[in-house]
């Protein structure tokens, strides 16, 4: 089993005796600034299963911009695309192209939530704001992290609408069948270099985190390339950020390739957690999704060693796994099997990961030489490494 720095997943011992001066109820919405979300939405219902669910545009009244919002068991994206020339979001896509810009958070209270966290040193994004229509009131405040990513901060419990005030339900015709994705497990962040620790004390100071997780270049390193991560938490456990940086090695790593492309920090890749991943990957590689290529023959056979004690737990078939690459790990909790897609746009920039937890509650450390292996290989494809 992996060694990893700082191991305490007992968040709740941390925080018992202390206030949580910042409560998240968990993950509202991931919005992403596209540039055509009418054909965007189409991939996600087409590729991963997302549903149809509520929208914003022309019809609605909007003139600035239109927005798909597209639902999954407890997972809700939206994807908003500009109207016109003028508007601010043609901006970060010349940019950054395709690309997470909004982490909206759901609160209990977004105005105490802006004051706690702009007291504290965050740069305001929006101040709380009060959206109304037929079906209630929604408050928004928000305010930036790296990059240009934001957090928004989503009051909704006087509000009995489809998403938000200025939405409508999206009746459509087209909604294939879900691939059994149940909620958003974690985001990684990517920073530049000598930012990670930075942006581990914002998320420390400004917002109430933790960081139970770390690990160094030592431990996320091949051949050719390094990273450092820190994960940091909030007091429920409910959210999860690991923050990621470059590390010098012999060519260049995944983060600088990302940063290069992205054109500045940003969110690297979205954990989707499922209760049957055998099924899911089955079901997203049979609808055109791409995944990072098949770990060597060697990597399934060190699984035994890998689980330990956790080897009697392992209800999957390893040869199943091994056909759909799917990546084995464990901890001192259980184990866990994840997979990631390789960059779902054309700048190798967000990718996706599907995961599904029994028992484990760390990232797969014991996966890492074998995962960064994988991308290295893409990388070298692309010319980037």
């Amino acid at each position: 089993m992996s060694e990893i720095k700082n191991v305490d997943y007992g968040l709740e011992k941390i925080f018992e005796g202390a206030k949580d001066f910042l409560p998240l109820l968990g993950t509202d919405y991931i919005e992403f600034y596209v540039g055509n979300a009418k054909q965007a939405a189409y991939y996600y219902k087409s590729a991963f299963g997302f549903q149809s669910y509520a929208y914003k545009g022309l019809e609605t009244g909007c003139r600035e911009s239109a927005s798909y919002v597209l639902k999954q068991d407890k997972i809700r994206i939206v994807l908003t695309t500009p109207l016109n020339s003028k508007s601010s979001i043609n901006d970060h896509i010349v940019k950054h192209g395709d690309g997470v810009k909004v982490i909206a958070l759901w609160v209990e209270d977004a105005t105490k939530s802006w004051k706690e966290t702009t007291s504290r040193g965050a740069k305001s994004y929006m101040k709380p704001t009060i959206e109304k229509d037929q079906y209630g009131e929604v408050v928004r405040s928000g305010i930036y992290t790296y990059g240009e990513t934001v957090h928004i901060f989503v009051e909704r419990k006087n509000y009995k609408g489809v998403f938000l005030p200025g939405f409508e339900k999206w009746d459509s015709d087209f909604n294939p069948e879900p691939t059994g994705l149940k909620f958003i497990d974690h985001m990684v962040g990517n920073v530049g270099w000598n930012e990670m620790n930075m942006w581990v004390k914002f998320y420390e100071d400004v917002m109430g985190f933790v960081n139970f997780l770390s690990f160094d270049d030592k431990q996320i390193t091949t051949e050719y390339s390094a990273l450092m991560s820190k994960v940091m938490s909030n007091g429920n456990g409910r959210i999860k950020f690991p923050i990621n940086e470059p590390a010098e090695g012999k060519k260049k790593s995944q983060i600088e390739e990302y940063l290069d492309f992205y054109e500045g920090p940003g969110a690297q890749h979205i954990a989707v957690a499922t209760d049957d991943i055998i099924t899911t990957v089955a079901k997203l590689r049979e609808r055109g999704v791409e995944f990072l290529s098949i770990p060597p023959e060697e990597y399934y056979e060190a699984v035994p060693l890998r689980l330990e004690e956790h080897n009697h737990e392992l209800k999957e078939d390893i040869e199943t796994l091994k056909g759909l690459g799917i990546l084995i790990d464990a901890d001192e909790e259980g184990y866990l099997l994840q997979i990631f897609t390789k960059p779902v746009e054309d700048r190798p920039t967000l990718f996706f990961e599907i995961i599904q937890r029994m028992g484990a509650r760390g990232f797969g450390a014991g996966n890492f030489k074998a995962l960064f292996e994988s991308i290295e290989r893409e990388q070298a494809k692309r010319g980037t490494l």
